[in-house]
Formats: C-alpha cells, structure tokens, sequence
C-alpha cells in the first residue's frame, strides 16, 4: 500500500516523516536530499508506520523534492488541453519535452513571487513523478515496470510567464523563475500493485476558491510508460529527477485557433502581433495577481492515493 511521506522544517531540523491521519511519524535517519531518501530509506520509511505521531500543524512543511534535480516536463498532454491549443488528441503528432530549472522548486505552502516585468503569470497543476532508478540509455518500459523506475507520484504547480514564454518562445525561461514550481505536500511512495491508480487520480486547481483545472489522469494522450521509453532515447536521469506529465485544460492562456494566428501573422509585423497578443490576454481576469491564493489538490476517488494540498499565495516582485 501507499505511503504517503512529508518533508518538513522543525526546530530548526529538516527531516522527513510518514504521514497518518493527518499527523507525522518522523523517520529515525536523516536524509538531504530526495535521492538519499530513495537510496537509503527504504527500511526506514516503512518502519516509521508505528512511530508516534507529530502534528502537521506544529511544523514548516517543505517540498519533498529537492535540488540538484532535474526537472523534466511535458506540454499538452490532456485531451480537452491539446483541443484548447488548437491540437488533435488523436493524431499524437508528437510527445512535447521541455524543462525547468531546479531554482523553481518551492514549498508547497507560502508565497510565490511574480516578477516585476511579469503581468501574465500562469498556473498548471501537474502529476509528477519522482525517479527512483536510473537510466543512461534508450530502454523499454511498460505499464507492469513502471514500478522499477518510478519511486513515487507528488503535485507539481507549473507556473508560467506567458508574457516570457511565448513571444520570446522560451520555455525554460519563462517557466524557470525562483519559486516558479511549488512541490508537495506529499510524496505518495508506490507499491507494485499501486500503480494502476495513475489512470485513476483526479487533478483539481482552485484560485480564489474557484475551480480553474479538473481532469482525470485518465485522459493523459501519452501515458508514463510510453512517455519514459521515449525520452529514454535522449535523455538520462538520476534518482530523484521528476517527470511533470502535463497540466489540464483550464489555464489562463489562451492561444488564437491556428488558422487565426496564420491570418494575424500576414497582415501584422511580428511587434504587431506580439503587442496584439500581450494585450489580448492582459484583459483575461483569469492570469494571476498579487494576493491570489492557489490550492491545488491530487487524489484517487477512494483516497488511497491522496497527495495533500497545496495552498500557495501569489506575492508581488
């Protein structure tokens, strides 16, 4: 079965624990990072399950995964998603790659800061998953393995300056600010037999208390394993790096029909258009502003899978 595990700050200790009805049973070992806690703690965080517990309340919860880490991400990965961007779910033209800078990762709770030149700050909640198992070349996975390489499933906010992102056509930049990937609550820790819940996990975001992002994993275009394979062609990865899987429909983004854009593009400049653009989104209400408070929440419908919630606020740079 699951466990559930939380990294957090108290009297002044970082440490991780085992979380059970709402209360913390630490872990006896200490661990730095995310990859020490895969290599060493195996024992440990099953042992913790009868340890006594600690309030959630009484301390600093912090993200359950830390840096150096690499922070791999996919784009348009949800059916309603790739339709809203002027996609077709069903073609699977290809899998979209980018990545984010480990700088990002932040708490699950607190503040993030929009930058002072960013007026078009984005959210995109995500299922991701934490690597427990390297991989240096190009191999073969499938659904009954995905258990040989993933350690354990988190939340992941990947927020976004579009008004950085899309006119200078930077995803690493525009997605890699400080604090730009809030983490956690929890670190959901997957037997063998837990994985069949990663088409079963239902992804919500909420600003403000109302509901931006709802969808199932269910409608991921490309599933987990099918993903790894693919990527284990060009890319290696450590224990501890994560895979973001995509972000629902619902952003604040939204990206003119392509046959609309092509239209734009010849009777406008690119200044003219990219102008036409910043002004376009600025008047959608749903980008984020200072005092905004997101909550973001992962779960299976019989919560034998529940990643917590994060509850972060947004702060002016």
């Amino acid at each position: 079965m699951a466990i559930h595990l939380i990294r957090y700050r108290d009297a002044g200790d970082i440490r991780w624990g085992v979380v059970k009805a709402g209360a913390i049973a630490p872990l006896s070992g200490y661990y730095a990072t995310t990859a020490d806690l895969i290599e060493k703690g195996a024992d440990d965080l099953r042992a913790a399950r009868s340890a006594g517990p600690l309030r959630i309340a009484d301390v600093e919860v912090l993200s359950p995964v830390t840096a150096p880490c690499r922070l791999l991400c996919q784009g348009a990965n949800y059916r309603q998603h790739m339709i809203e961007s002027g996609m077709n779910p069903d073609a699977k033209a290809f899998n979209m790659f980018f990545e984010k800078a480990d700088c990002s990762v932040s708490p699950p709770q607190g503040n993030v800061t929009r930058p002072a030149h960013v007026a078009l700050l984005d959210y995109e909640v995500e299922l991701a998953l934490v690597f427990g198992k390297a991989i240096t070349g190009p191999i073969t996975v499938t659904a009954d393995k995905l258990h040989e390489f993933v350690f354990g499933i988190t939340i992941a906010n990947d927020l976004s300056a579009r008004d950085v992102q899309i006119p200078q056509m930077q995803f690493f930049k525009g997605k890699s600010y400080r604090g730009f990937c809030p983490m956690g609550p929890y670190l959901a820790v997957l037997d063998r037999d837990d994985f069949r819940y990663l088409d079963h996990l239902t992804l919500t975001l909420a600003v403000n208390g109302e509901v931006r992002q709802h969808d199932e994993t269910k409608n991921l275009v490309y599933k987990p394993a099918e993903t790894i394979t693919e990527m284990s062609n060009f890319s290696d990865v450590s224990p501890g790096d994560v895979l973001l899987t995509g972000t629902p429909s619902g952003c604040a983004l939204r990206i003119p029909p392509p046959l609309v854009r092509k239209l734009m593009q010849l009777v406008l400049s690119d200044r003219e258009f990219w102008a036409t653009f910043r002004k376009v989104q600025g008047r959608r209400p749903q980008y984020l502003k200072p005092g905004d408070l997101m909550m973001a929440t992962i779960a299976s419908a019989d919560r034998v899978i529940d990643l917590g919630e994060q509850r972060v606020r947004v702060a002016e740079g």
